[in-house]
């Protein structure tokens, strides 16, 4: 009992901001996102405040603090963020006549994660740690050190506090004009232009530039007012304000012939300096008025030129007499070029940024109201500052219930980039709507974009899908193939023949066009290089991605196969892959997925198929075609039958056209579960001769044709058709293998 009385009995442990009040130790904490100061009363009072003041505003800091200390403290701050360790210094504090009062000793951490207040801290007087130690008796020799360079450093500031200022005669200065010898105040004033040229270059839009003017504090005089107009259409408006009575924000417009000083400097060019009510109302009587409200006893009117063109005027004004003596004058037209000079930036930067939102709308959802066909799209600008570069989609309504899908990507990322894709989605649509085919819109975007600007080029697919027959007519200028994903999750690249960018060889480039026919339930996916290559990957590695995120699953959500190839490159399971992190915006995406969908009652689609045109001037896309074969039987269990199939087909597409003089069109079909597969081939052409077995010697270079399908197939056969004919054969997977060496 007794102990726990005894332990009743002690008194609760002092608190910490009350230990530190004990020794004139006052804490603050900086929440640089509202851009204040947070002081407890005793850092109120070594401010020279009063000890109910608990937040000042940035601009208020400024004005107690030097320039120069200011400047430090702000960039020590910014460092400590970044380094994540604690710093000290001293920093000195003025008066509101501008003396020395005292030197603090400021000791800035670093706040805990998610704190608002990023960066906190504790503040000491100078004299503190001297008078501490000899109450103690017992600092050490750091201490005692530290405590005599105070010391030193406080009588210096008792010796420049009297010195004399500048003589009375002419009157510089209002009230708030510090004491300070002119080589601390010219110190202070760079100091102070050096801070606010860093803090107008990191102003991105004209609000924060006008936040950023609002919040500055000029050394030896500041401005109570600031206004900002602009010149447009022999009108002069007002872009911002701060300072002004409430109310006093509303826009209004003044012709340029008033008599108004703003209006006088975008005029002539030429600044205007009013240092009292009386020169203002003799100069300018008919807009005095409009000042004589405020309050204000000075004012300086400094045009803003841009490129040797005065775009606006910035307006100064004080509650305190200014004569606006050279300094003066010179410290108002850096801070008016610097303004100028952001100002500009910020309107460049915000009008890119109205393009890049005017041309996205402009592409819009692109969902065709056509029955037989879905269509998903996706546009990922790049990480810079424009919102759209080069890449874009289209889809174009054409007439006889037939559509138009278009992907292309000029080079480049910039806003030339992005109105360049504008013109070329105008000219695209332009030739689409005269019905002309597919290479001939290509020819003539490519003349286009040619006379446009001959340094650029753009790489694009054009494809005029018939709907309700499935039909695709494609060409391509440069741009990569087009993916296609079978009903069975089987996705292969369509090799697709093609000519140079557009814009590189306007006159005489040929775009050939390939006929295919989408099944049902099939996908078919075009993209731009972002796509497939952001994130470090090559076309080989960013295609491995892609089919592995298109595979899984069915594909009656398009919506969500193109959220989740979209996911794969930027979410946050890429960064697992490889690639750098840095690097996920690299380049801006644009995508679009068309699927075919099933119009009334339909038999089941085979597995896989393949539909390809072989024209009698195009012998080369034989190997294409064996190429597409071997795609869809990438996964067959009998490597020996597909090098049949392979072999059988090539022999009846040369068989075409070799003997007559029409187009081969072969038509492959795979269907069954896998192991007990079918895989039907047949090549057509529209010639009535019907093929004859041959007995060929044995230096003869053809006529084994249909002795090798009697050899290396299942069934064959050969059907005449309406018009011309068709030679068909069988492999059955898991069947006995063929034979290939009898």
């Amino acid at each position: 009992m007794g102990l726990a009385e005894e332990h009743d009995s002690v008194a609760p442990p002092p608190r910490a901001g009350d230990v530190l009040a004990a020794v004139g130790m006052g804490v603050w904490r900086w929440n640089r996102v509202e851009d204040a100061l947070e002081v407890d009363p005793v850092c109120a009072r070594l401010l020279g405040l009063d000890g109910s003041v608990s937040r000042l505003r940035e601009r208020r800091l400024r004005s107690l603090l030097h320039a120069e200390d200011f400047v430090r403290l702000r960039s020590t701050a910014l460092l400590a963020v970044a380094e994540r360790r604690p710093f000290e210094l001293r920093v000195r504090v003025l008066t509101e006549q501008g003396r020395l009062l005292r030197v603090l000793h400021l000791q800035v951490a670093v706040a805990a994660s998610g704190d608002p207040c990023q960066v906190q801290g504790t503040a000491l007087d100078g004299h503190a740690p001297e008078a501490a130690a000899e109450a103690g008796g017992a600092g050490t020799g750091a201490g005692a050190g530290a405590g005599a360079g105070l010391a030193v450093e406080r009588q210096q500031i008792d010796a420049l506090n009297q010195v004399a200022g500048p003589p009375p005669a002419p009157v510089r200065h209002g009230p708030h004009s510090p004491a300070l010898p002119p080589r601390h105040l010219r110190r202070s004033r760079e100091a102070f232009l050096l801070d606010a040229g860093r803090a107008l270059a990191e102003a991105n839009t004209t609000s924060e530039v006008l936040r950023v003017v609002a919040s500055l504090s000029m050394p030896g005089f500041s401005p109570d007012g600031l206004a900002v107009f602009g010149a447009e259409g022999g009108m002069l408006t007002v872009v911002g304000q701060h300072g002004h009575r409430e109310g006093s924000e509303t826009p209004f417009t003044m012709p340029l012939e008033t008599d108004y000083p703003a209006a006088e400097v975008v005029r002539t060019g030429r600044a205007v300096y009013l240092s009292s009510p009386e020169e203002y109302q003799r100069r300018f009587p008919a807009t005095w008025p409009l000042a004589a409200g405020f309050g204000r006893q000075s004012w300086a009117f400094l045009p803003l030129v841009t490129a040797g063109r005065t775009t606006g005027a910035w307006l100064a004004s004080f509650r305190t007499p200014v004569r606006f003596y050279p300094d003066e004058r010179a410290v108002l037209s850096t801070v008016a070029r610097m303004l100028a000079h952001a100002l500009e930036r910020a309107h460049t930067n915000e009008s890119e940024r109205a393009l890049s939102r005017g041309l996205r709308r402009s592409m819009g959802t692109g969902t065709p109201t056509l029955p037989g066909i879905t269509v998903a799209t996706r546009y990922v600008p790049t990480g810079g500052g424009l919102m759209v570069g080069g890449d874009w989609y289209d889809i174009i309504d054409l007439p006889e219930g037939r559509m138009a899908l278009v992907i292309g990507d000029v080079q480049g990322h910039d806003v030339h980039a992005a109105g360049l894709m504008a013109q070329l989605r105008t000219a695209v649509h332009a030739y689409a709507a005269e019905g002309h085919r597919p290479d001939a819109v290509l020819a003539r975007t490519s003349r286009f974009l040619a006379a446009l600007d001959d340094d650029r080029f753009a790489t694009c697919i054009y494809i005029e899908a018939d709907p309700a027959r499935g039909t695709l007519q494609m060409a391509r200028a440069g741009h990569p193939h087009p993916v296609i994903r079978t009903p069975d999750g089987t996705c292969l690249i369509r090799h697709i023949e093609g000519g140079l960018p557009l814009g590189l060889m306007p006159e005489g480039e040929d775009y050939p066009v390939t006929t295919l026919e989408l099944q049902p339930g099939e996908v078919m996916l075009l993209c731009t290089d972002g796509l497939i290559e952001t994130g470090g990957h090559d076309m080989y590695s960013g295609w491995i991605r892609v089919r592995d995120t298109m595979s899984p699953g069915p594909a009656e959500d398009l919506e969500g196969m193109a959220d989740a190839l979209i996911q794969a490159v930027h979410g946050p399971g890429s960064h697992g892959a490889g690639g750098h992190l840095a690097d996920r915006r690299e380049d801006d995406i644009a995508l679009l997925l068309l699927r075919r969908d099933a119009v009334g009652p339909r038999p089941e689609p085979p597995g896989r198929r393949l539909v390809l045109t072989v024209a009698q001037d195009q012998p080369e896309r034989i190997a294409g075609a064996r190429q597409e074969l071997r795609s869809i039987m990438h996964d067959w269990a009998a490597p020996d039958q597909v090098d049949a199939a392979v072999l059988l087909a090539s022999e009846l597409l040369a068989n075409v056209l070799v003997h007559t003089e029409t187009e081969a069109v072969l038509v492959a079909g795979m269907s069954g579960p896998p192991g007990a597969r079918r895989l039907r081939i047949e090549v057509a052409d529209r010639s009535d001769e019907l093929a004859h077995r041959r007995s060929p010697g044995e230096m003869a270079s053809s006529g084994r044709g249909l002795i090798l399908l009697d050899l290396l197939s299942d069934r064959w056969g050969m059907q005449p058709r309406g018009e011309g004919k068709a030679v068909w054969f069988d492999l059955d997977e898991g069947a006995a293998e063929p034979a290939l060496g009898t």
